[in-house]
């Protein structure tokens, strides 16, 4: 296991880091890290050796964040720092984590506060990355309401920071990706053919409906699938076609709603302006990661709408751990070159984004 050096706060900044040298630090990592590259996962060895997976779905928490959001935040309270991702990653084979921040986000109705805590935590996710080089890449978070600190964080967390990509919440009040409020966003994203990482939240619909059970149980998975549909059906996936989409727990309750998808496609009107190349075409583009849909059920139902090229490995650390997602890839019959595939290759094409 790799040794771990703690984190005293002494560090440089992460935009002194060159993305070079970081992508061909993840290369160096190569075929040899992998487990047997040739094998099945039942003749690999117990112990991962070598760390070689690639997490797209892997939280951080800046200082201070859960106490100024304590009062908007649904579920347990949960403890993280670097080192126990680090510690986790050594464990389950990740090589390389793209942090964002937890729910709810940074956007609470106050534009000096959204901006404010972006900031925060789009800083801490690149000291994280010079503390520990080459574990780390970001989605850096912006205020999606907030268009002009939004953009401004953009051009920052992008350029300066060098984060790979973007990460949203997939609601802001009663709004939804598709949302043409979000147009400005949208435009510039588009532009710099950003990778765009989204991750459910306790809607703003939803939060007392009486099932006895947390928000997130059901609510999460269904909030993604209502944010699918929103940039789809408003024709937002097909206006800003160079977005690159990532949709956390396997798309949700999308995968098990196809149908009623379609049928909603047949009876549009104006189906030639929203969905030119129609609702499939839209979702077979998207990625999705594996993070709390790694069961049979789950991946079964996915694979029928997408091939294993858009499935990225996630794991929802700290709120799961690597291993739960190991075992349930292993367990399903993917061959070799899938498997290795969803572990490491499609997010590294992924996060090899153009320089704006």
């Amino acid at each position: 296991m790799t040794t771990v050096p703690g984190q005293d706060g002494k560090v440089g900044w992460a935009c002194c880091l060159p993305r070079r040298g970081f992508l061909t630090g993840l290369a160096a990592l190569g075929a040899s890290a992998l487990i047997g590259a040739g094998e099945s996962v039942a003749q690999a060895p117990a112990v991962v050796r070598k760390p070689y997976r690639v997490d797209v779905h892997h939280h951080l928490i800046p200082p201070g964040y859960i106490e100024e959001t304590a009062a908007r935040r649904a579920g347990s309270p949960v403890k993280w720092s670097p080192a126990m991702s680090i510690e986790d990653m050594d464990r389950s084979g990740i090589a390389l984590s793209m942090v964002s921040l937890i729910q709810p986000g940074v956007w609470f109705g106050d534009i000096a506060q959204g901006r404010r805590l972006a900031r925060q935590s789009n800083e801490h996710a690149a000291r994280m990355r010079s503390d520990y080089p080459d574990r780390f890449g970001s989605f850096a978070t912006i205020p999606l309401p907030d268009a002009e600190g939004s953009l401004k964080e953009i051009a920052y967390a992008l350029d300066t920071l060098q984060a790979e990509g973007i990460g949203l919440m997939t609601s802001y009040g009663d709004k939804y990706l598709g949302d043409a409020a979000f147009a400005p966003v949208w435009e510039e994203l588009n532009r710099r053919r950003a990778v765009v990482y989204t991750h459910p939240l306790t809607p703003a619909c939803c939060a007392s409906v009486g099932t006895g059970l947390p928000p997130g149980v059901i609510e999460y998975a269904t909030d993604t699938t209502r944010t699918i549909a929103s940039l789809a059906f408003s024709g937002t996936a097909a206006r800003y076609p160079d977005i690159r989409w990532i949709f956390s727990h396997g798309g949700g309750t999308m995968p098990f709603l196809l149908s009623r998808f379609t049928r909603e496609e047949a009876a549009m009107k104006d189906r030639p302006s929203r969905l030119p190349q129609g609702v499939m075409y839209e979702l077979k583009r998207f990625h999705y990661d594996t993070a709390q849909a790694n069961h049979r059920g789950a991946l079964d139902a996915l694979l029928q709408i997408v091939p294993p090229s858009q499935v990225l490995y996630g794991s929802d650390f700290p709120f799961r751990p690597g291993a739960e997602v190991n075992e349930g890839l292993a367990a399903y019959p993917f061959g070799a070159s899938d498997r290795r595939a969803i572990e490491r290759d499609n997010a590294l094409r992924l996060v090899r984004r153009p320089t704006a």
